[in-house]
């Protein structure tokens, strides 16, 4: 469809807020149409789109529907399906995703524009509920990310020792390296392998899974600072039904690429948004043109220094565990 073929580039063009919203509102009003779930929420909502013509008009989906629905435009077929971690009986979400190429190209550019030229990083990883199942779009991004960089890249599962040794010859050559660990694992890591590895940057992915007592992001970041002598714990914000990530380079705020944004619902109005006060995440995903740019999430955040960038404080009650976010603090 050229639509979705032209948009997928103008996403990569946005250079201020006047472009953003304009390219959320021709978003909004393709998959008001194209995307039948999507439109059956509008339509039990009452909202016509004729009537929206700012993004605070605009219904975020509830998440939820990732678990029930085969959220898609029409027409399209779907390449991969990314499924969310859940835990033993519970329901988990799916995202189907048309075009893998696209998800790579919004990862890696916006990963890139921060940390620079994979080809000079190595990647490790450190994701041991992840790694197990072949369906997490976390291992898909880190993967294709080992793809393009340097050659000391690699998983690891159960072998830790292994992987204390590879961050020690890495600290001592100096060569610049990312370690992205889930936070149980990282904590597991810590604890039994405690070093000085203040030259690698530590990329905590989130997620207790119920592995561990539930603390906050700060206290987790502080036992993996003293354990890895690092003055900086980075974080990545991702979920299955997104495309896109936010990065946090260690001050706890997290920041986006130009075509993701993050705006606040009242916490007793659902309808109700801000960019200035604390309440539920809803996220505008313009890289999911094919699934639905407009996520009403289950987690609570507050802004930032600017538009782009966001606390996440942890999540609403009586929600499902999931793989990530679930510290409060």
């Amino acid at each position: 469809m050229e639509f979705i073929h032209q948009f997928k580039k103008k996403i990569f063009s946005i250079q201020n807020d006047q472009d953003f919203e304009s390219a959320a509102l021709e978003a909004f009003h393709f998959q008001a149409v194209a995307n039948p779930i999507y439109a059956s929420y509008l339509k039990y909502l009452g909202v016509s789109p004729n009537n929206i013509h700012k993004i605070t008009d605009i219904p975020f989906m509830p998440i939820e529907f990732f678990k029930t629905q085969k959220v898609l435009c029409e027409n399209i077929d779907e390449e991969i399906i990314f499924r969310s971690s859940g835990t033993t009986g519970s329901v988990r979400s799916q995202h189907y995703v048309s075009d893998l190429n696209h998800y790579k190209k919004i990862t890696t550019s916006f990963f890139q524009s921060i940390y620079g030229s994979l080809e000079n990083i190595h990647i490790l990883a450190l994701l041991p509920s992840y790694l197990e199942r072949k369906d997490a779009s976390l291992i898909c991004m880190v993967s294709d990310f080992m793809e393009l960089s340097a050659d000391k890249s690699d998983f690891y599962l159960d072998d830790l020792q292994k992987l204390a040794n590879k961050l020690q010859e890495i600290q001592q050559s100096g060569e610049k390296a990312i370690l992205f660990g889930v936070t149980f694992a990282l904590l597991d890591f810590a604890e039994k392998f405690p070093s000085d590895y203040s030259n690698i940057t530590i990329m905590e992915t989130g997620g207790m899974k119920g592995r561990r007592k539930e603390i906050t992001r700060e206290e987790v970041h502080q036992q993996l600072k003293k354990a890895f002598n690092s003055d900086l714990i980075h974080s990545e914000y991702g979920m299955t039904e997104l495309l896109s990530q936010g990065y946090s380079l260690g001050d706890e705020q997290f920041f986006t690429p130009p075509w993701m944004r993050i705006y606040f619902r009242e916490i007793n109005d659902p309808f109700a948004l801000s960019t200035s006060k604390r309440g539920g995440i809803n996220v505008i995903d313009l890289g999911n043109i094919e699934s639905c740019c407009f996520i009403e999430t289950k987690d609570i955040g507050a802004p930032g220094k600017d538009f782009n960038h966001f606390y996440v404080l942890g999540r609403f009650d009586n929600t499902d565990i999931r793989g990530c976010n679930l510290m409060v603090q």
